[in-house]
């Protein structure tokens, strides 16, 4: 279908999406990722919420709601946006009474965006790495439970780079400790606001092993109080990206990353 009237007549703010995207080109070859994203950003929700994990709960109903507004779907954004307060305050019970809304806006968001991209098809020739390999090759590690981020470097990178992925802190430590020593991580960006392990947790890694010189960071992060910002600046990253980001802002901060490096 890929009608941009039809995105209009079901209440998708388009406009404000391609002020992120650039051009809607992008936002198509991106919107394929983000409707597998919520489907398991979803599943993990519900697994949560039967945990009564709020602490886990916030961080995915926070990616959501993230993805919801870059792609312009503003409903499914404001109910993951009160689900992700309630859930910091710790309201469980707001939680086990509204999630069916919830789940009625992502199978509304579904199928919007599937009518929209009916000719859908995964990316499954992109030069992008598991988690767990070891680099043989010059290498941006992306550190982000969100797919979009990881696209935007991709499809400016790709002729130049691999990507390689950590969905959380955990995966990331892991990543760098195999790569550690390799010189084939060129840049890391970091999501501070993970689940399981924060991307603090990876900073401190990477300060207590001494690799802030050999594996240069820049963090991303929908988080720009200024106590996160002061936190952030405290380990020798090189720059901060706030979210919501475009092409452009992506492009400087992954180039001054990579530059910090080659210029050492």
């Amino acid at each position: 279908m890929r009608n941009i009237s039809y995105l209009k007549q079901n209440g998708v703010n388009v406009d404000k999406s391609l002020e992120i995207f650039g051009d809607i080109e992008t936002y198509n070859e991106t919107i394929g990722e983000f409707l597998i994203s919520i489907e398991d950003k979803l599943a993990k929700l519900a697994s949560y919420k039967e945990a009564k994990d709020m602490a886990n709960y916030a961080i995915y109903v926070h990616s959501l709601k993230s993805d919801a507004r870059n792609f312009g779907f503003e409903q499914l954004q404001q109910i993951a946006y009160d689900h992700e307060m309630k859930s910091k305050s710790n309201d469980f019970y707001y939680i086990m009474e509204n999630f069916d809304k919830l789940t009625e806006a992502v199978l509304k968001t579904e199928n919007i965006v599937k009518n929209y991209m009916s000719d859908i098809t995964t990316l499954g020739s992109e030069k992008v790495l598991p988690a767990d390999d070891i680099y043989d090759t010059k290498t941006i590690l992306v550190a982000d439970d969100s797919n979009i981020i990881r696209n935007f470097v991709k499809r400016i990178f790709s002729d130049d780079y691999a990507v390689g992925i950590a969905k959380d802190g955990a995966e990331a430590i892991d990543v760098i400790s195999k790569n550690k020593d390799n010189g084939n991580i060129v840049a890391l960006l970091l999501d501070l606001n993970m689940p399981k392990v924060d991307g603090f947790k990876v900073l401190d890694y990477m300060q207590e092993n001494n690799l802030f010189d050999t594996i240069p960071v820049s963090i991303i992060s929908g988080d720009s109080s200024k106590e996160t910002i002061d936190r952030a600046f405290k380990y020798k990253i090189v720059d901060m990206l706030g979210k919501p980001f475009n092409n452009s802002d992506v492009k400087r901060v992954v180039e001054k990353t990579i530059l910090y490096q080659e210029m050492k």
